[in-house]
Formats: C-alpha cells, sequence, structure tokens
C-alpha cells in the first residue's frame, strides 16, 4: 500500500490504474478506523481494481466549540488496518494541501442540509462535508464512493450533489455496523467512560422498539416516535432531536406508509452520538422512490482486519446489519474492466 500526501501523487497513480482498465473506489474517512470504516474498505475491495481510501479530518465541516482539536487520530494504526483489508493507497494529505492558501470556494446544497444534523451542527457542517467530498471526487475521480449507513444525512447530501453537478460517481452506502450490544461503532465511541457506554446502548434499544411497532403494522408516526423516546426517557438520556422524516427529503412524515428515516442525535457522557433505522414503508408504484436518490444499503464484506482496535476492547458483532431496502435486481460490477470516461469533447468542454 503507497501513503500519499498530495494530489499530483494521488493523480499519477489512479491515472496508471485507468490505463491498466481499472475501476476505482474511493473510501473518503476521517481515520480512527473501526469495523464500519473496515466494512467499507472490503466492499471496494471487491468491487474494484484499485481501492484509494482518503484518510483528512476536514476541519471545515466542525464549528468552532467541536471536537476537531481532540478528534481520534492515529495514522500509523489506521495504515496497518487499511494495509491489511488491501487498500492500495491512502491518501493523508496535510490541511493546506486540500485548502491552500487563498481557498474561496464552498458547496451548499439547500433543503436537505436545514434539518437534522444540518439544525443541530449548523450549515456549516454539510458544507463542509459537500465541498471536501466533491474536492475528492475531482482529484481521485472514482467509479464509485462507499458511505456508511450511520450517516444517513450525509448520503443524501452526496447524492444529492452527484446528481445536481453531473458528477459520474456511484454511491454506494453499506449497512451499520454494531457492537455486540447494538451500539453503533463511532470513532467518537472512545470518549465514552464505562458508565456512559452502557448507556449509550439506549439508543439503538430505542429505534428497535419504535422499529418493532413499524414492524408490527404501526405507520402513525406519533406513536412510533414514543416508543423510541420512553426507551430513551428511562434511561436518562435526552436528545438533540429524535425524528421520523421521509427516506428522500427529508420532509417530516405523519405516517410511514412510504419509507422513513427515524434518526437520533443525543449527547451521552463526553461523545456526541447519532444513530438511525429505516423505516421500510409501502408505497404504490406512482410514489415508489427512485433508486438513484433514497437511501439504499447493500449487505458489506464481513471479517476481522486482523488487528486489534483498541477502541473496542470487547469483540465486536461483524456481522452487517441486513439491508432494509432490498434491492434483488442488483450485481456487483466487474472488478477489473473500468467504465468509460466522458472526454471534454463529448462533455462539450475543455
Amino acid at each position: 500500500m503507497k501513503i500519499l500526501r498530495t494530489i499530483p501523487e494521488v493523480r499519477e497513480a489512479v491515472g496508471e490504474a485507468r490505463a491498466k482498465q481499472r475501476t476505482v473506489g474511493l473510501v473518503p474517512t476521517m481515520g480512527a478506523f473501526h469495523e464500519g470504516h473496515l466494512s467499507l474498505m472490503r466492499r471496494a475491495r471487491e468491487e474494484n481494481g484499485l481501492v484509494v481510501v482518503s484518510l483528512f479530518v476536514n476541519p471545515t465541516q466542525f464549528a468552532p466549540n467541536e471536537d476537531l482539536s481532540t478528534y481520534p487520530r492515529d495514522e500509523a494504526r489506521d495504515a496497518a488496518q487499511a494495509e491489511a483489508e488491501g487498500v492500495d493507497i491512502l491518501f493523508a494529505p496535510a490541511p493546506d494541501e486540500v485548502y491552500p492558501l487563498g481557498f474561496a470556494t464552498s458547496i451548499h446544497v439547500a433543503g436537505i442540509t436545514d434539518v437534522l444534523d444540518g439544525a443541530s451542527r449548523g450549515a456549516h457542517h454539510f458544507d463542509g462535508v459537500a465541498t471536501v467530498v466533491t474536492k475528492l471526487f475531482g482529484i481521485v475521480r472514482p467509479d464509485a464512493a462507499y458511505f456508511g449507513q450511520k450517516d444517513a444525512q450525509q448520503v443524501l447530501v452526496v447524492r444529492r450533489v452527484v446528481r445536481d453537478l453531473d458528477l459520474d460517481v456511484r454511491i454506494e452506502a453499506c449497512p451499520i455496523v454494531r457492537e455486540a450490544d447494538g451500539l453503533a461503532m463511532s470513532s467518537r465511541n472512545v470518549y465514552l467512560d464505562p458508565a456512559a457506554r452502557q448507556q449509550a446502548t439506549a439508543l439503538n434499544r430505542a429505534l428497535d422498539a419504535a422499529q418493532e411497532l413499524h414492524d408490527g403494522g404501526e405507520r402513525d408516526s406519533a406513536r412510533i416516535l414514543a416508543a423510541a423516546r420512553d426507551v430513551l426517557d428511562a434511561a436518562g438520556i435526552r436528545t438533540e432531536y429524535l425524528e421520523l422524516r421521509d427516506a428522500e427529503t427529508l420532509e417530516p412524515v405523519a405516517d410511514t406508509s412510504r419509507d422513513a428515516l427515524l434518526a437520533v442525535a443525543a449527547h451521552v457522557g463526553a461523545a456526541r452520538l447519532i444513530d438511525n433505522h429505516l423505516l421500510t414503508g409501502h408505497p404504490s408504484e406512482h410514489d415508489r422512490i427512485s433508486e438513484h436518490d433514497r437511501i439504499t444499503e447493500r449487505d458489506c464484506i464481513p471479517g476481522p482486519s486482523g488487528i486489534p482496535n483498541p477502541a473496542y476492547p470487547s469483540e465486536p458483532d461483524r456481522t452487517p446489519v441486513p439491508s432494509r431496502i432490498p434491492d434483488p435486481s442488483r450485481t456487483p460490477e466487474p472488478a477489473h474492466p473500468a467504465k468509460p470516461r466522458r472526454t471534454s469533447e463529448q462533455n462539450g468542454t475543455r
């Protein structure tokens, strides 16, 4: 595995792979790898001839009062884990490589960034995400990019950027990977002391309670949310938000007859944690959500990296959460043939 620091180095390495007709998969990360990240790398490895993982703690998506300075960082450990998963390139740039002196461009996605994490963390958050991801797409020019379903709103934002800007990249969302007790894996879990770690399990238990009610036939949003709220209240957790929203538009929903995102964010101990479940509705053919825009999942490839993760001393449940929106028509792309790239003449630009 190569560890590259500059944009020209990455472009040269990707260009060599393209010359050999190899497809390129990108896994954008901020490091502090856990099993969720590794599952994305395995999926990318299965489907592509060249796998690029970016390791960059993006300063533009943090507010001044957030944890940019304390966010977990251990490049040596991350590099060893990535190499064990068969990653070809670890792109680990310095901030001034991504944002050089005089950088003055930002990408803002309206609408879907105004709610949930956008409302809680501020407009800057998803502006920073959209901008850095678009830069990475321009640097690597991947055929596919892989994101975790835990950051469901981020997946929707990135898909909207790709659609609106006509970017030639396929966005894949992989299922949430959880600990044996249900806690969604997160780099910020290292902030939890033992008491907070136990308390945090209530997040998924609350979502499970709501999911069970929905799966039993309940469609009223207020009743479904109340089932989750009861579990959180019993655990003494005060949420930033607990909401049911349309899985495509993130508009509030009165019922779950269409696919809905049940999302929660809360401060537990020293950590701000998020989690979500997808509640599958039963829309008519006329109302069915397009595959391009809605949040979808497909099982990632299970299996340990072989390198211990000190953030998770107990052995986690490495079985990916099953997809709640199955799509049996999809099949993996060949590992090697690269899709044709449009030339500047075909695009009408140079």
